[in-house]
């Protein structure tokens, strides 16, 4: 899987809703109504991962869930990124 330049990763961030660039990486953070909540869709997001075979960094604090997207062996922000961002977007809307 082949890196994205800045430029092009900047261009495709109104792909993904409240995601950012830096250090990287495609970061959000997602506020749920409690830890359950929070939980239930950590784990939704965990299963697709997996199939992808793709999986983030994050934290998860009460109801408060960051995310952090990047691909290690590429050294940065690839095409599976936005793919898992835009399945996370899907799974928390």
């Amino acid at each position: 899987m082949k890196k994205l330049t800045e430029n092009s990763i900047k261009e495709r961030l109104n792909e993904i809703s409240d995601w950012e660039y830096h250090e990287g990486a495609l970061h959000t953070t997602i506020e749920f109504r409690d830890f359950k909540d929070a939980f239930s869709v950590m784990t939704r997001i965990a299963f697709e991962a997996e199939k992808m075979n793709h999986h983030p960094n994050w934290s998860n604090v009460y109801n408060s869930l960051s995310i952090s997207l990047s691909t290690h062996d590429a050294g940065g922000v690839t095409d599976k990124d936005f793919e898992l961002a835009k399945i996370i977007d899907h799974l928390v809307s």
